[in-house]
């Protein structure tokens, strides 16, 4: 448990931190882009090795695979209604939107794993890709929504706690959650999660940084496998 409770912290810090950042700090442009698509190299590559191809191979292509479209299309769907209501000054409510839909069923796979042994690559992907949601909403959320600072700061972290908790049910719950829907989980995770990449991190990221983004998300992804390997 007190592993799961340190891991669980270690995803959750992050959102708090760069909420902090995001508030308090006006971080220059490309730098910023620059550590966001970092973050979504990591995710990239956790997407790819803790969280699709453990439910492909549990569960097969067909069920893991409408998992994981169903969790794009969760986000696709609310990411959509954001947008629809706040316009082009959404992104901050759709970096937060993404760390909720992506980040319950990870940290949930994140403590579960824990009980086999895994789960580095996930916690440093989760970790990191947390840092720069929480910079970019937080500033989003403050500039373009008039958002009190203090408000920001308890929502992101309210989330935090959230992904805390989680991850401590998750790890509590490993030995009664049949492994099929362990799975489910887990590629529910990885669609939000690249829905999240597609549509927000990684377009937000190329603007900030230009072609930076490239070589930025491609280090990420080289940490974050490496360091599974």
């Amino acid at each position: 448990m007190l592993q799961a409770t340190l891991y669980g912290v270690g995803t959750a810090l992050p959102l708090v931190l760069g909420a902090v950042i995001g508030l308090r700090v006006n971080l220059p442009g490309k730098a910023l882009g620059a550590l966001m698509a970092f973050g979504g190299g990591t995710m990239i590559a956790a997407v790819s090795s803790e969280l699709f191809e453990p439910a492909f191979d549990e569960v097969g292509a067909v069920p893991a695979g409408l998992a994981l479209l169903g969790g794009a299309g969760v986000f696709v769907v609310a990411d959509k209604l954001i947008d629809d209501k706040l316009g082009a000054a959404s992104l901050g409510w759709a970096l937060m939107l993404g760390t909720v839909l992506d980040g319950v069923p990870e940290n949930t796979a994140l403590g579960v794993s824990l009980t086999e042994g895994g789960g580095l690559v996930l916690l440093v992907a989760v970790a990191v890709g947390n840092i720069p949601e929480a910079i970019g909403g937080s500033a989003q959320m403050r500039e373009q929504h008039k958002v009190s600072s203090g408000r920001v700061l308890g929502l992101w972290s309210a989330t935090a706690l959230v992904l805390v908790l989680v991850t401590i049910g998750g790890y509590a719950a490993s030995d009664v959650i049949p492994g099929a829907v362990v799975a489910t989980i887990q590629a529910f995770a990885g669609g939000a999660t690249i829905a999240v990449l597609a549509d927000s991190l990684i377009p937000a990221a190329f603007k900030a940084s230009g072609w930076w983004t490239g070589l930025a998300t491609a280090l990420g992804f080289v940490v974050a496998f490496a360091l599974g390997a």
